[in-house]
This record gives structure tokens, C-alpha cells and sequence, in this order.
């Protein structure tokens, strides 16, 4: 993360209020707003959609946007400028709302309404590092290979389906599947989870950090992980699976990182992506900026 730059240009807001933090704490939402509105000139936006919210991020003009909601929220709003060729020059501000908000957590944002709602005001951007991936995905936090908690993607997914076949077959009434079906329209759309059969043992991978291999596939790990750091580097660590005694995790720094070996599957941002043959990350220094308390 880098330092603290310039206060906030703009005092008229674009506030973009995300469906799922509007259904998931109403009074959040309402909290934010009154206090954005009491310090600024807001437009408020009430997206119905991906598309939508796609759209008003592009009309946002001269205004400086401001998310309400949580960890997807964020990101999605970051791949958007990112796909756009737009990120570098817009800063974002986010009041987190929802139930997903380790990310914001972690990149300094306050999770409570107020406090966020005051640092959008009252705050100072701050340029942040990010991973930018080979089919130009972006990563704000971290990667780590395997995914932790596959398995209870596994079981969260089972518990859904057998909710909504309840649900279903509970008197077949006609208003709460257009419920239910609205709201499958609403969510984003899920990356790929564990169809089947559960982790077997260690991986195999090969691990490339600027072109030097760090670890073959004849040596099994028991993770990796990747994370943007200052300079424009990525940092590395490698655990290899332990025989006896703990074995030491390897470490690297690098501009660029790839990962190949079978099919794996990976979490960034919280979110699980794959399996894919190889992968690799770049990346970029004072990629995007952010609102964030002085």
C-alpha cells in the first residue's frame, strides 16, 4: 500500500448502492446516505444489476464514485474500470455494507456506516498495488493455492440447492419463485466451484517468479500464495509439503508470477476461480486509488 496522496477532488458523489447491501441491512444503507448527503452534492443510484451498475459507473461524469456494499462490490467495480483501461484515473471510496467485508478490512476501509460514510468525506486517496492475471483478472488481496475452505464451498453449495427445492416445494407458490428468481438475477454470477471429489493430497506445481523456477512438479507443496506488494512486486511463498521436521517455506519477489502443473484451482479475493493448466500474475504498482481515513 502505498502513501497517503492528495484529499478528494471532487465534492459532488456518484453513490452506487448495491442490491444485495440494500436487501441484506437496509438501515446501513440508509445511514450512509444520510451522512454522504449531509457533507456533499450526491447523485444516488440504485442499481437493479450487473449491467446496470456497469452503466452507472460509466456515466459517472466528473463525479467522484462511491460504493455501498461489500467485498463484490469492490471488486466487481475495480474489474470494470480495470477492463475499461479507466482504473489509474479514478479513485473509488467504499462504505461497506453486506456480509463479505474481509477485504475491505484489510485494506483499511472502517466497516461501520458512519465511520465509512465520514472517510469518504473527510479522507485522503491512497494509491494500492494489485495483481493484474494472464485473462485480465484483477487481484486486490491475495492468491493462494489450494484454495482454503473447498470443502465448505462444497457443502454451502449442497445447502443452497437443497434450500431452494424446499422452498420450491412448499405449496409451489407462484410469488416466491418469482422471489427467488429475481434474486438469482441479481447476484453476480459465481466462478466455477469443486464439482466433485474432495482435495487429494498435496499439489504438484511449478512456481515461476521472473522467469526462475522456485519449485517443480517432483516437489509436492502444501501452498502458495501471492500477494502484491510495494515497488511493483508480487511476494511468494511456497509451503513444501514437510517430511520429519517442518520444511522452511520459500520464498521469492518478482514482477511476474506463474503457476502450471494439473489442473488447480485457486482463491483470490475470496473468491475460487480454475481449475486451470497455468496461470500467471503481474504486477502493478499504484494500480488504483482508494478512499481511506487519514
Amino acid at each position: 500500500m502505498a502513501e497517503v496522496a492528495t484529499s478528494p477532488t471532487s465534492d459532488q458523489l456518484l453513490v452506487v448502492i448495491d442490491p444485495v447491501a440494500r436487501r441484506s441491512d437496509g438501515e446501513s444503507v440508509r445511514i450512509a446516505k444520510d451522512v454522504l448527503s449531509g457533507g456533499a452534492t450526491t447523485k444516488v443510484c440504485l442499481p437493479d444489476g450487473p449491467e446496470e451498475f456497469a452503466r452507472a459507473l460509466a456515466r459517472r461524469g466528473s463525479r467522484r464514485p462511491v460504493l455501498v456494499g461489500d467485498d463484490l462490490a469492490l471488486m466487481r467495480a475495480v474489474g470494470l474500470l480495470h477492463r475499461q483501461r479507466e482504473l489509474t484515473g479514478c479513485a473509488l471510496s467504499l462504505v461497506p455494507v453486506g456480509g463479505a467485508l474481509s477485504l475491505a478490512r484489510s485494506l483499511g476501509v472502517p466497516t461501520g456506516a458512519v465511520a465509512a460514510a465520514r472517510a469518504v468525506l473527510d479522507g485522503a486517496e491512497r494509491r494500492m498495488n494489485l495483481l493484474v492475471d494472464d485473462s485480465d483478472g484483477v487481484v486486490l488481496g491475495a492468491v493462494r493455492i489450494p484454495p482454503v475452505g473447498a470443502a465448505r464451498v462444497r457443502e454451502e453449495d449442497a445447502e443452497e440447492a437443497e434450500d431452494t427445492d424446499g422452498a420450491l416445494g412448499a405449496g409451489q407458490r407462484p410469488w416466491l419463485r418469482t422471489c427467488q428468481s429475481l434474486v438469482r438475477t441479481l447476484v453476480p454470477v459465481r466462478p466455477p466451484r469443486v464439482a466433485s471429489a474432495p482435495e487429494s493430497g498435496p499439489a504438484r506445481l511449478r512456481v515461476e517468479v521472473d522467469g526462475r523456477t522456485l519449485v517443480d512438479l517432483h516437489q509436492p507443496v502444501e501452498a502458495v500464495s501471492v500477494v502484491p506488494g510495494p515497488g511493483g512486486i508480487a511476494r511468494v511463498e511456497v509451503r513444501p509439503v514437510s517430511v520429519g521436521a517442518e520444511a522452511s517455506p520459500l520464498l521469492a519477489e518478482g514482477h511476474t508470477v506463474t503457476v502450471s502443473g494439473a489442473h488447480f484451482r485457486y482463491r483470490a479475493d475470496g473468491l475460487v476461480s480454475g481449475p486451470v493448466g497455468t496461470r500467471t500474475w503481474v504486477a502493478r504498482e499504484d494500480a488504483w486509488g482508494l478512499t481511506l481515513p487519514v
